[in-house]
C-alpha cells in the first residue's frame, strides 16, 4: 500500500521550492576558472604596470608578453598552458555555453547601457554589439540569488571613462557578460563582472576590471596599466565597491562546479509548478477516505 506523498504538498510550499530551485540553478558557475582573473586562449600581453589579483593564465597557447610590468596582491600564479589553465579554459568554454544558451530575457538591441536607466537581476540580450557610455546602475535589491546576463551578439565595447556600478549586492551574486566577438573597456573604465568573449578582451590605459574576470576563450587579452581583482572584497583599485562577499560576482567563493543538466525558462518553470500544484490540489482525498493503493 503506497500513499500519494503529492497530494500532501501544499501548494505554495510547492511553488517556493520550484521557484528557489530555479534561482539556484540558473547561476553558471565558472568552474576552475573562478580562480582567474586574466585567461587568454592564445596569449596575454601586457604593455605597462599591472596589478591583478587571482590567476593570469594562457590556454592552449604559451604566448605571455610583459611579465615584468605585472604584479599580484596576494600570491597569484601564472599557469601557461599547463593542466589548470587548460581545465579553466574548459570549464570557462562550458559556462559561456550555458549564458549563450539562456532564454527569454529582455532585448536591449540598439539601445547604449549607459542609458537604459537603473538594471534589476535578468537576462538582457544584444542581437549585436553593445556600447557603455557614462553609467550603468545594476540593482540586485537584495536578492541572494540575483544574476544579471548580458547577451552580447557582436562585440562589447565600454567606452572612455564608463562605469558599471552595482548596489544592493548578495554573497551570491552574479554578473556575467556573454560576448560573441571581442570586448574592449576604453581608457579610465571602471568595469565590473565576468567578460567571456569568444575571441579577444582589451584592457586599454588605466581601465579597470574593479569585481570580476576577463576570459578570452579563443583568442588574447591585451593589458595596458590596469587593475583586475577576481575578488574585490580581497582587493579593489581605488574607487571601487566591495562586490559583497560574491568574490568578484560569480556566486560566492569555492562556488567551482558548474550545475548539472539544462535549466528550464523561468516562464517554463512557473507553468511547470502551476501543474504540479494543480495536480497535487486535484489528488487531494476528502477527509476519512482510504490512502490510494498500488
Amino acid at each position: 500500500m503506497k500513499t500519494n506523498k503529492l497530494a500532501r504538498v501544499p501548494l505554495l510550499s510547492l511553488l517556493a521550492l520550484l521557484c528557489g530551485a530555479a534561482h539556484a540553478d540558473v547561476v553558471p558557475l565558472l568552474g576552475t576558472a573562478q580562480a582567474f582573473a586574466v585567461l587568454g586562449a592564445r596569449s596575454v600581453t601586457n604593455t605597462d604596470a599591472t596589478t591583478l589579483h587571482g590567476d593570469l593564465g594562457t590556454a592552449p597557447g604559451f604566448a605571455l608578453a610583459g611579465m615584468d610590468q605585472l604584479a599580484f596582491t596576494a600570491g597569484g600564479t601564472i599557469h601557461r598552458n599547463d593542466a589548470i589553465a587548460l581545465q579553466a579554459q574548459a570549464d570557462g568554454g562550458a559556462a559561456y555555453a550555458r549564458l549563450a544558451g539562456m532564454t527569454g530575457g529582455i532585448d536591449l538591441s540598439g539601445r547604449n547601457l549607459g542609458s537604459v536607466g537603473t538594471l534589476t537581476p535578468g537576462v538582457y540580450r544584444f542581437a549585436s554589439s553593445a556600447a557603455l557610455s557614462g553609467t550603468l546602475t545594476l540593482d540586485f535589491a537584495n536578492d541572494p540569488y540575483g544574476v544579471f546576463i548580458f547577451q552580447i551578439g557582436n562585440a562589447l565595447t565600454a567606452d572612455e571613462d564608463a562605469v558599471v556600478n552595482v548596489i544592493n549586492g548578495t554573497a551570491g551574486s552574479g554578473i556575467y557578460f556573454q560576448v560573441g566577438t571581442s570586448a574592449t573597456l576604453g581608457e579610465g573604465a571602471m568595469f565590473a563582472g565576468n567578460i567571456l568573449a569568444r575571441q579577444s578582451v582589451t584592457l586599454d590605459a588605466s581601465a579597470s576590471l574593479g569585481c570580476g574576470r576577463a576570459l578570452a576563450l579563443n583568442g588574447s587579452v591585451t593589458l595596458g596599466g590596469n587593475q583586475v581583482s577576481n575578488d574585490c572584497n580581497a582587493y579593489a583599485p581605488a574607487g571601487a565597491a566591495g562586490d559583497f562577499g560574491s568574490y568578484g560576482y560569480s556566486g560566492g567563493a569555492g562556488a567551482t562546479a558548474l550545475p548539472a543538466g539544462e535549466v528550464p525558462e523561468p516562464a517554463s518553470l512557473a507553468l511547470l509548478g502551476l501543474g504540479l500544484g494543480a495536480l497535487a490540489w486535484s489528488t487531494r482525498r476528502p477527509r476519512g477516505q482510504s490512502p490510494v493503493s498500488a
